[in-house]
């Protein structure tokens, strides 16, 4: 069996205003009617392949959770990282975890925010590849480059060997990102392959190289997978042993010194939507080259994308050429779209003003649901909770702020100060502070309340939390 493992960490500013930090670009959907990571869990499943190993970080883990149940995936494993350490120590704490349990376990290592536009022909790139992987050698994907790309990553093939080839190639080197002209003249060669970051190779190979090549990255790797805790369904890796991994890729901390490496060229279309540009490209432009989303409209323009995000905002663009316009609820983007590759500056600049945009979204993900800031004042807000049905928010109170609670759909029972109460819609309940409460969701349907918080202070680490089924701390938010 191919055990996939669904690399889900990272920050996404590239994509910016629609992926930030809290809520990255894998978990959004790009490209069609599921999120990056539900379509790579789905690419991944079949004859062959067992349940995926997903790792990601703890602010991830119940999006990760609630999104493969979304496709009706159940994750062998959900190993949660620390703190983010780049993609060596990742790869690795999941063969450790893996060879622990199968001596030949087979890792096929993917990034959880690429575009693979034909699924069957990915599954059998991976199957032409197995025998190698098998024979101890490491595959790395090459894809097949239709443009002179300056935002990948190259792998240059070996003399005497075919880029259009249905098995694995030797590989000479490794090229970083190039400039214009030397991407051109890679394209032009024939036989350079873009860098997909996609791997396939057996546990004790890898674990292998690291002895080899990065050993100061296998020691507190090691450590932190064999001290790792299960926690409700989720296995925790050491964080007194994570925090002596070093932070380095795959590719410098292996790729580019084994001597064991071997390409399985691919051509049925790939793309790591790294900018937006590369978002218009797969969305498909129509006959001007244009692409609008729902809620945009584009008058004698070419070569755009016009996307909003919010049926409530309409984005018009008018005698355009080749911009780029995103808008959300609290962020707008216009870039031209040579430029979309600096988006990632603005979000610093951003980060620097304290804008909270950079990083967070009115729309709050959390395990029992979601909640959506409508409103802020200087000491009142108003919020739109919705609840998952038979999900309950933590057993808490507050020191600065009380609550109303208004339910708009499904049914509530409410916990406050002992006494519980259930609430259909319509009805209305008021939370004092310092009052200890609770909500929850009885019902089979997602619950939506109105919340409107009065008082000094409204920050979310403003609880106290007594009892919480999702094993969070005191003062966590949600």
């Amino acid at each position: 069996m191919i055990h996939p493992v669904l690399l889900c960490g990272g920050s996404g500013t590239r994509l910016w205003p629609l992926s930030r930090q809290s809520f990255p670009k894998q978990f959004s959907k790009l490209t069609g009617t599921e999120s990056l990571f539900q379509a790579a869990a789905r690419r991944m499943r079949g004859d062959g392949f067992s349940a995926p190993v997903v790792i990601t970080g703890n602010d991830f883990r119940f999006i990760v959770v609630e999104q493969l149940a979304g496709v009706e995936i159940a994750p062998q494993t959900i190993l949660i990282e620390p703190a983010g350490r780049n993609t060596a120590p990742a790869v690795l704490a999941a063969a450790l975890h893996l060879q622990a349990h199968d001596p030949d376990a087979l890792l096929l290592v993917a990034p959880s925010d690429h575009v693979v536009p034909d699924d069957v022909a990915f599954r059998s790139a991976v199957q032409a590849a197995v025998p190698r992987a098998l024979a101890g050698d490491i595959i790395t994907f090459g894809i097949t480059p239709t443009r002179p790309e300056t935002g990948y990553g190259y792998l240059e093939l070996a003399a005497g060997t075919d880029p259009q080839a249905a098995t694995p190639q030797s590989l000479a080197r490794f090229v970083e990102k190039p400039d214009a002209a030397t991407a051109t003249k890679m394209l032009n060669a024939g036989h350079f392959l873009w860098n997909a970051g996609i791997f396939l190779f057996t546990a004790a190979t890898l674990v292998r190289a690291f002895q080899t090549h990065a050993p100061r990255v296998l020691g507190p790797v090691q450590t932190a997978v064999e001290r790792a805790q299960p926690d409700l369904g989720f296995t925790r890796l050491d964080p007194a042993a994570w925090a002596d991994v070093p932070d380095i890729s795959i590719d410098y901390a292996i790729m580019e010194k084994a001597p064991n490496l071997a390409v399985m060229p691919f051509s049925a279309g790939w793309s790591d939507l790294g900018g937006w540009d590369a978002v218009w490209q797969e969305a498909g432009p129509d006959e001007a080259g244009n692409v609008a989303s729902a809620n945009a409209t584009a008058i004698d323009c070419e070569d755009t994308l016009l996307r909003s995000e919010s049926p409530r905002i309409e984005l018009v663009g008018i005698g355009l050429s080749d911009i780029i316009a995103i808008a959300t609820t609290d962020a707008v983007l216009v870039a031209h779209k040579s430029q979309s590759q600096r988006v990632k500056e603005a979000v610093a600049i951003l980060k620097s003003r304290g804008a909270t945009q950079a990083t967070t979204f009115p729309t709050d993900h959390r395990p029992w649901g979601m909640f959506e800031s409508l409103v802020i004042g200087s000491r009142f807000q108003v919020k739109r909770i919705v609840v998952n049905p038979g999900a309950a928010l933590s057993l808490q109170s507050h020191h600065h702020r009380s609550e109303h609670w208004i339910v708009v759909q499904g049914t509530a029972r409410v916990t406050v100060d002992g006494e519980v109460r259930l609430l259909t819609e319509n009805q209305s309940i008021y939370i004092p502070l310092g009052a200890v409460h609770r909500m929850e969701n009885p019902g089979k349907l997602p619950m939506v309340l109105i919340e409107v918080q009065t008082g000094s202070y409204l920050g979310e680490d403003d609880i106290i939390r007594y009892e919480d089924v999702y094993s969070r701390g005191p003062g966590a938010k949600g």
